[in-house]
């Protein structure tokens, strides 16, 4: 019988593995990934990774090898305007540096942070299994059975749901979801510019949604593009002469010539908020706890945030020698994760729907409300120091920079 096997081999799945199995090498930990071997090498995207999630990454001693690939986000701009207006006003700007010095947030290419867990996956002896998926999952008293899709069976302690917005595991067990779509779509591809970005980033509150330029090593920028969702469709369906001249219209010439160099593609946007985080035998992690808004650039971070408390919560409940997979001990995790999803999931839905819009009234008070923040600097630097992990108080020591 294994101790903890984990749905989903993304970074949120590989992440939860290699904390556990590192703060705790006993336990055995087993990884089932439904795609097949090789897949993650084609994955086009990016993602930016707070401070407090950097540590954790220091700790696992990943950092060093993913920093070479990483840019640091040295400053962030805030717009507000509509597509066709000639000039885009800034009404907020965020200096990048927090605690130490350290960039609030890096943006990572997602197939150098997954190399570099499925190598430290591979160091501590976690084996990954590809091409299943969970087809049943019963919770059998002192351990879950989990049937995979070639008709095997596993017996685990503790069972990791990390299959992602629609997690079947999460299905099997019973848990509601509180779900809801916008309409829209986040269209993601990057494109090379001719002028440099110095570490810049830049939303653009557009009314169809937020088009985020997040800077990348090299001149090079990933795009996070909200459309209404037939309009996003058309857009990427369209040939690269017709998506290109709307890319510039909503980009700008400020950095030159621009050209999209990645495959574009278009991700439906919703609120998936589960009603639960555990039941008997298993806990849900990343998307399988929770869907947002790519508006405030937290998705992932909320994920790895799920991983350094739920290791903390299974290795002091191991060292106590307590039952890992109990709802008494899951329900710590629980209790410290709900109320900050649940926050950030509301935020992100007002502020979509507040910014998402060309309501005059609307747009003046949120404009006015920009220009507030802007002048106010102890407000930025919270919101900044908020936004990199550094103001929680009862934050998981991994987050921390601290081993578990």
């Amino acid at each position: 019988m294994l101790d903890v096997v984990v749905v989903g081999g993304g970074y949120v799945g590989l992440s939860v593995a290699v904390s556990i199995k590192q703060a705790a090498p006993h336990l055995g930990v087993e990884v089932i990934e439904a795609a097949p071997e090789g897949a993650w090498k084609k994955d086009p995207r990016a993602s930016a990774i707070i401070s407090a999630a950097t540590k954790m990454l220091d700790v696992f001693g990943l950092w060093d090898r993913i920093e070479p690939d990483a840019q640091p986000i040295n400053r962030m701009i805030v717009t507000d305007s509509k597509t066709s207006d000639p000039v885009r006003p800034v009404f907020l700007t965020f200096d990048g540096a927090v605690e130490d010095g350290r960039p609030f947030a890096h943006m990572i290419p997602n197939v150098s942070m997954v190399a570099a867990l499925r190598d430290a996956c591979a160091e501590r002896g976690i084996n990954i299994r590809h091409g299943l998926r969970a087809t049943d999952f019963r919770d059998t008293g002192p351990s879950a059975e989990l049937t995979l899709s070639d008709g095997s069976k596993l017996d685990a302690r503790l069972v990791v749901a990390c299959d992602g917005v629609r997690s079947k595991l999460r299905d099997l067990a019973g848990i509601k979801t509180v779900t809801w779509q916008y309409g829209q779509s986040g269209i993601v591809t990057t494109v090379e510019h001719e002028r440099p970005h110095d570490g810049v980033a830049e939303e653009h509150f557009l009314p169809a949604g937020p088009f985020a330029i997040l800077p990348l090593t090299g001149n090079r920028s990933s795009l996070v593009w909200t459309e209404r969702t037939e309009d996003a469709d058309r857009l990427v369906a369209s040939d690269d002469l017709v998506f290109e001249a709307e890319l510039e219209r909503r980009f700008g010439h400020k950095l030159g010539t621009i050209k999209a160099t990645a495959d574009r593609r278009a991700f439906p946007l919703g609120l998936t908020l589960a009603r639960a985080f555990i039941a008997p035998r298993l806990a849900l992690a990343g998307d399988a706890a929770h869907g947002i808004h790519p508006i405030s650039g937290q998705g992932l971070n909320l994920g790895f945030k799920d991983v350094a408390a739920l290791a903390e919560t299974v290795v002091e409940a191991d060292r106590l020698g307590l039952d890992i997979g109990s709802v008494n001990v899951l329900e710590r995790y629980q209790i410290w994760r709900r109320f900050d999803t649940f926050r950030m999931g509301v935020t992100t839905d007002v502020l979509n729907r507040l910014f998402s819009n060309d309501v005059t009234p609307i747009r003046v008070l949120r404009d006015f409300g920009l220009g507030i923040v802007e002048g106010i600097p102890a407000l930025k630097n919270y919101f900044i120091r908020e936004a990199a992990g550094s103001t929680a108080h009862n934050r998981p020591r991994l987050l921390g920079g601290q081993q578990i």
